[in-house]
Parts: structure tokens; C-alpha cells; sequence
């Protein structure tokens, strides 16, 4: 760990834990409010990527704060929920911002801590604190295999309880090609966004 880096690890901290604190309120405000209007199902609402992504991002964000000095194992889970978050905060923007009375969160002020302040807030920690720890791009493709696993589990599952969780994704809207051209192109840009993620890592190693 570098000076530079050690005089700023108490505002990572801090900064980490209020991220990981203000998102953990979100989904918990999403649940008591749910189960107040009586329509809390934990099967479908933890079937959300997002509530996935959000929820992993707030474990991580914990752990990489308590973690001055991470090792690799720290590292490829922080560059895997940069990658969820990241596809979180762009799937919503690009597919489902503009679509009316969805019932994707059931607070306003949890929409944007979930769709939006978190993701960015998670990708500006990995930019703020590149890891000296460097990444190859082979091994950092295993993180593709969570969305492409929730993909399947949500069309394997959406038949079966008559729900899905993202129009994109529901046969009842969009035909099989169109659902598979979508899927396709989230994966495509998950490739690119890994790419993005690791291209400056190890840099104080190489150097």
C-alpha cells in the first residue's frame, strides 16, 4: 500500500460503509413497504437482478472496508459487483426508465438509491481504489456466469409462477428472438464493461 493510498483508506472507509448503510435502507424500505401493502412474495422480489446486485454490492462494500490491504479473492468480488452494478444501472436507463407503472421498486427514493446513486457510487469506488492486485481478462470472464444464470433461472422460472421480473424477459411481450437478441447484447455489454473494469489493474505491480 502506498502513503497515498494509506492516507485516504479512512475516507474509503467511510465512504464505503455510508454507500453499503444508505442501500441496505433501500431494499429494507422495499420489503417493510411491500409487506405493509401486503404484497411481499421474497421469492419474487429477491428474483430482482437488481435486488441481487444491490444486495452483493452492500456485503462487498462491507468487506472491502474492512479490508486495508485486499487480496485477490476481496478484489475479483469487488470487480464482479462493479460489473452487476454497472449492468444494473444501464439495463434500467435503457430498457425499463421509461416504462409507466412498473413495479420495479415500490418507493421513489428507493428507485433512484438502487438504480442509480448505488451503481454509480460502486463504480467510482473501483476507479477511486484501482487494485494493485492485477486482473487477466480470461479470469475475470467467470463474473458473466451470474447474469447469464439469472437469465436462464428467470425464463426457466417465469412459466412455472406465471412471473417474471423484467418485461424484457417475459415471452407474453416480446417474441423468443427478440428476448434472445436482448440477452445477447446485456452479455456483450458485460464483456466490454469487464474489460473496462480491468484494463488499469496491477498497475502498481507492473510498475
Amino acid at each position: 500500500m502506498t502513503e497515498h493510498t494509506a492516507a485516504r483508506q479512512p475516507l474509503l472507509t467511510g465512504y464505503r460503509m455510508v454507500v453499503a448503510l444508505v442501500t441496505f435502507a433501500a431494499v429494507v424500505t422495499e420489503i417493510a413497504t411491500l409487506a405493509e401493502r401486503g404484497s411481499f412474495k421474497a421469492a419474487n422480489f429477491f428474483s430482482y437482478f437488481t435486488i441481487e446486485a444491490n444486495s452483493f454490492a452492500v456485503v462487498v462494500l462491507i468487506l472491502s472496508a474492512l479490508s486495508p490491504r485486499p487480496g485477490r479473492a476481496v478484489v475479483m468480488l469487488r470487480g464482479a459487483s462493479t460489473l452487476y452494478m454497472a449492468v444494473t444501472g444501464i439495463a434500467f436507463s435503457v430498457l425499463l426508465s421509461g416504462i409507466k407503472d412498473a413495479e420495479f421498486t415500490a418507493v421513489p427514493w428507493d428507485n433512484v438509491v438502487l438504480h442509480y446513486l448505488t451503481p454509480i457510487a460502486v463504480v467510482l469506488d473501483w476507479f477511486i481504489d484501482l487494485p494493485s492486485v492485477r486482473i487477466a481478462y480470461r479470469d475475470a470472464l467467470v463474473w458473466l456466469a451470474v447474469p447469464i444464470a439469472y437469465a436462464a433461472y428467470s425464463l426457466i422460472r417465469g412459466p412455472i409462477v406465471h412471473w417474471y421480473p423484467y418485461p424484457f424477459l417475459d415471452p407474453g411481450q416480446h417474441s423468443a428472438a427478440e428476448i434472445a437478441i436482448t440477452i445477447a447484447a446485456l452479455v456483450v455489454l458485460a464483456a466490454a464493461l469487464i474489460w473496462i473494469v480491468i484494463r488499469f489493474t496491477g498497475r502498481e505491480v507492473r510498475r
